[in-house]
């Protein structure tokens, strides 16, 4: 028990303030998750089933490769900052109000001017936006929304374990979730690819075990970027393997993709390498203000190029799937993608947060809004650890 507070203290002293450097990877790694979607969406990936398939082809997987480690960079961020953090309520509403927001405002407004077909606007459509969390509009933040509603759980049981212990049940996690696909030649009916709750406990697991016992190896200099660049060269590399095998005797094909899923060990330890490698940058001066205010807007830029009325439009804005383009014509038109979503999502968040804040102001003169934000802040303090401690010590709990 000494071993973990003695781990967990340098890090509570952090807790008040923004890290700069994690703030600056989040950026880093949302404009890893706007080039996915522009290489997949706007089908620029090389077809893996045809035996030529062209330069610009490989350059786009290759591509893939080295930003496929962005939702596994965004997964440990959140954990890193979750797992010493408390349940509150106001927040789960706070993000909930936030998802809503960009889903019905956003998909609404696209199917108004006619970005969304007329023929797509059905009933489910307009269901997916009134309640996006539960039928899964984004499943990124489906998942967030149920690991953070297991928050009192998790959270009070990573808080507590020893080393030893959290060695041992992130092992199990690993092996179950993560090696056991990778190794095996088949496809597991459980193996959710990455795009689920379990998975996101697995990595929520790792981040908190760094926060609280450190990184290990992973702490000296260059370690954390030869594991990134290493991970990403094994998952392109066994791509390659994998699709040659098939176009030899057409076996494997249905996991011929598996070393480009979230769960596969590569984009796992390439993410756990970059996130390494992000812990040990310092960002000061001016920069570091700058990306203290922009990176907690990079949410927005998902939620809003990932709408369900956007997602598979805004490449043609891009390029994408007029044909026939070049290595560097991939290359500048990928770019500026990234650069142009991110900072219209990052505006929009910007817009959208002061919307809300004087919203809130005005309301508060309202009595029954009053009421229900006393409320929340009532429940929000049924969750202060000092709260559980007093309980236990009371005799309520046995």
């Amino acid at each position: 028990m000494g071993e973990s507070i003695d781990h967990a203290a340098p890090v509570q002293r952090s807790l008040g303030s923004r890290m700069a450097n994690l703030e600056l990877l989040r950026c880093v790694a949302m404009m890893m998750v706007v080039a996915l979607h522009y290489l997949g969406k706007g089908n620029l990936l090389g077809d893996l089933t045809e035996p030529h398939m062209g330069t610009t082809g490989y350059a786009a997987w290759i591509l893939e490769a080295f930003c496929i480690v962005a939702v596994n960079v965004y997964m440990l961020l959140s954990g890193y900052f979750l797992c010493l953090s408390r349940f509150k309520p106001s927040r789960l509403l706070r993000l909930y109000l936030q998802i809503w927001m960009y889903s019905a405002l956003v998909g609404l407004f696209s199917a108004a001017v006619g970005l969304c077909p007329r023929e797509e606007v059905d009933i489910h459509y307009l269901l997916t936006l009134i309640f996006p969390v539960s039928m899964g509009h984004y499943w990124f933040m489906t998942a967030y929304v149920f690991l953070y509603l297991l928050l009192p759980l998790v959270g009070m049981a990573v808080r507590r374990m020893s080393r030893r212990q959290m060695r041992l049940v992130l092992g199990l996690l690993l092996f179950t979730f993560c090696m056991l696909k990778t190794v095996l030649p088949v496809r597991l009916e459980t193996d959710g690819q990455g795009y689920d709750v379990i998975w996101y406990l697995c990595v929520f697991c790792t981040a908190a075990y760094f926060r609280r016992f450190g990184s290990g190896f992973l702490e000296r200099r260059g370690a954390g970027v030869c594991l990134y660049l290493a991970g990403c060269a094994g998952a392109f590399g066994e791509l390659m393997l994998l699709r040659g095998y098939y176009l030899k005797t057409g076996g494997l094909g249905r996991i011929m993709k598996v070393s480009m899923e979230y769960n596969h060990l590569f984009p796992f330890l390439a993410a756990v390498g970059l996130f390494a490698a992000f812990l040990r940058l310092r960002v000061s001066g001016r920069p570091e203000g700058i990306v203290n205010r922009i990176g907690p807007c990079t949410l927005g830029v998902y939620l809003l190029h990932e709408n369900l009325g956007l997602r598979y439009r805004w490449q043609e804005w891009f390029g994408a799937g007029a044909g026939g383009m070049s290595v560097a014509g991939l290359l500048w038109h990928t770019v500026l993608a990234v650069a142009v979503m991110f900072f219209l999502g990052v505006l929009a968040e910007m817009a959208r947060e002061t919307l809300v804040r004087r919203l809130h102001r005005g309301l508060l003169c309202w009595k029954p809004y009053r009421k229900a934000a006393d409320k929340v802040k009532a429940a929000d303090e049924l969750f202060r650890e000092n709260n559980a401690t007093d309980v236990i010590k009371q005799g309520v709990i046995k």
